[in-house]
């Protein structure tokens, strides 16, 4: 079989050089000296006998010889890092300690028989658990201190993250509250006499401080805080159908038969810190214990 006449190498410092605009930036970014990005494109060029890269200005483009072939060659690039990436996890061996961030939506019955069959198998994992509402995960996953996430929005690098199941909210009111009376389907304008009972976290329910509404929404920090409140009569809610479903069978609380949708759904992605995390077989394993419950 006849080998390669260029190298990875060439190609990713050609990727660098179009991303960053310049040699120079692209030395910066690679930690090379300026002429090794220099050699490492003129050798790649000559071995091509092709011109793939030409100044315009001040910025280098790609040629249009030079768009086709790196096109093709970005996915190897791609494949090269995760495989690298995975050597890196295999080499890790087990974790002494995994960190995980859980948007409080997610179904406690499937994270805690999840957490208790891993245990078994990693007995000296210890497990840090962070549960956060839906508002926090921008903040969550651009601070990269978790190893796992589970939350309702994917990571910008797709790559890394990947949809784990959906979630069907519903709306709700307690037994005998003034909603249940008025004529189905229940429409907008119905609803607006009545106060709305949200879920935010502490700072967004700051800023609610500060608008004002036409009708009254109570806002609390917590699920389980505000299904008591719809429980009690204070308002209606949209939550999770798992939350309440034992309620719901035993009449405390009741589903409102809405103009519209009265069903919506939130989708939880599943998303590692990193490439090399996606390899990591100790995350892997509580990952695999998670997708046995929920599949």
């Amino acid at each position: 079989m006849e080998l390669p006449h260029t190298t990875l190498e060439q190609w990713v410092v050609l990727q660098t050089v179009v991303n960053a605009g310049s040699y120079a930036e692209a030395a910066r970014v690679l930690f090379r000296s300026q002429s090794s990005v220099s050699y490492a494109l003129a050798s790649l060029q000559e071995r091509l006998g092709l011109r793939l890269l030409h100044i315009v200005g001040r910025k280098a483009e790609l040629t249009e010889q030079g768009r086709a072939l790196l096109s093709q060659a970005q996915p190897l690039i791609s494949a090269f890092i995760q495989l690298e990436a995975r050597a890196v996890g295999l080499q890790q061996g087990a974790r002494t300690q995994i960190s995980l961030v859980v948007d409080a939506v997610f179904p406690k019955d499937s994270l805690f028989l999840s957490l208790k069959a891993f245990q078994k198998v990693f007995p000296d994992t210890q497990l840090q658990l962070s549960e956060i509402l839906r508002n926090e995960t921008d903040r969550q996953i651009q601070a990269r201190d978790a190893d796992l996430y589970i939350t309702t929005q994917p990571a910008e690098n797709t790559l890394n993250s990947r949809w784990l199941m959906d979630v069907e909210f519903v709306p709700i009111a307690a037994y005998g509250h003034p909603l249940l009376s008025l004529k189905i389907p229940i429409n907008a304008s119905q609803l607006g006499q009545f106060p709305l009972i949200t879920i935010v976290d502490r700072d967004s329910q700051r800023d609610e401080k500060r608008k004002t509404y036409e009708t009254a929404n109570w806002s609390f920090t917590t699920i389980e805080a505000a299904i008591e409140a719809i429980v009690h009569g204070v308002g209606y809610g949209w939550v999770p159908l798992h939350k309440v479903s034992a309620r719901l069978e035993s009449g405390e609380l009741v589903r409102l038969a809405l103009d519209g949708n009265s069903l919506r759904k939130t989708a939880l992605y599943l998303t590692y810190n990193s490439a090399q995390h996606c390899y990591d077989p100790t995350l892997n394993a509580f990952v695999a214990e998670i997708e046995r419950r929920i599949g």
